[in-house]
């Protein structure tokens, strides 16, 4: 359901950035509009982020090898945090520049207005207010899908706990794109109104702000995941209760999780056995445990089970009760 909903919106959002980076250069390109431009930008950034998503989808598919025995499911996780460099780098900091750049023109001559005070003045605004309409659908897309994913927890409680990066990126970019329109549109307009083009600076510098903000977000949920995230503590719940019911298990004397991929995880447990039984009723059940293990929580894929003692001294459980 994750991967599905993800692929959903992902091309629903690229669909919408692509027609939108075109009207936004078209716009610019008649008003000279810098507010236009780093929105424009913004829309590039955004589609080529969708691309690499869908690319990171792609090769996360591939199966396992002998380089890499647990798969390439991390190629989600790499190609998102390239998602967050890219909006920093493309998005973010040339948005910046562009206000820095265009500031300093206005304090050569603060009352041009370029070509915003020529006919084609209500361009921008007629964009804008289209595109705003255009990611509300991408938006709208993004948070039925994150719905369908998200069960009892927020959608920012989703964000962050999220171990599919498709989503969460989408519902930062599509809430980053109608914030940066309504900075634009703010800009433009206090433009068009006071004659006065240090509106249309301080809406591009808003713009830049926003998304060097939105990418530092993504930046740091997406390493957590790289760097390797263990399970939900309702899957390790659900995980421990399989294996303390699955006979010939005494117990569950510690777990380690960790996620290879948004839907394949690794589970490290070290199991109590009774000392008399043989070896043969101790692989049985480790059988029946793991069989147990993956009918009560199917991501976990990469299961080893170690039989041991239950100890005074070795009796402290790291696991989630």
């Amino acid at each position: 359901m994750s991967t599905e909903g993800g692929t959903k919106a992902v091309l629903a959002a690229l669909l919408a950035n692509t027609g939108i980076a075109l009207t936004k250069f078209l716009a610019w390109a008649l008003t000279q509009s810098s507010s236009m431009l780093a929105e424009a930008i913004h829309s590039v950034a955004d589609s080529g982020n969708q691309l690499l998503l869908l690319l990171g989808g792609r090769k996360a598919r591939k199966h396992a090898d002998a380089e890499h025995p647990f798969g390439y499911g991390r190629e989600r996780y790499v190609y998102g945090f390239i998602v967050a460099v890219v909006l920093f780098s493309v998005g973010g900091l040339f948005a910046l520049y562009e206000a820095y750049h265009k500031w300093h023109e206005v304090q050569q001559d603060p009352g041009d207005l370029g070509q915003l005070d020529g006919r084609w003045w209500w361009v921008p605004l007629v964009v804008l207010g289209v595109a705003i309409v255009m990611e509300g659908f991408s938006l709208r897309t993004a948070v039925r899908e994150a719905n369908h994913a998200r069960g009892e927890a927020t959608l920012v409680q989703f964000v962050r706990r999220a171990k599919a990066p498709e989503l969460p990126v989408i519902l930062l970019e599509d809430f980053a794109a109608i914030t940066g329109l309504s900075f634009a549109l703010l800009g433009v307009g206090l433009t068009l109104v006071t004659r006065n083009p240090v509106f249309d600076v301080l809406g591009t510098a808003l713009i830049g702000l926003l998304l060097v903000v939105v990418a530092v977000v993504l930046a740091l949920e997406t390493k957590s995941l790289l760097l390797g995230e263990a399970a939900s503590p309702e899957a390790q719940r659900t995980i421990r209760r399989a294996l303390e019911e699955t006979d010939g298990i005494d117990g569950v004397i510690h777990m380690k999780t960790l996620h290879l991929g948004p839907d394949e995880l690794l589970v490290a447990v070290k199991i109590a056995v009774t000392a008399s039984d043989t070896a043969a009723e101790v692989a049985d059940a480790i059988d029946r445990a793991e069989a147990a293990v993956r009918a009560a929580e199917p991501t976990a894929r990469a299961i080893y089970l170690e039989p041991d003692l239950r100890r005074p001294a070795l009796g402290s459980d790291t696991g989630v009760a």
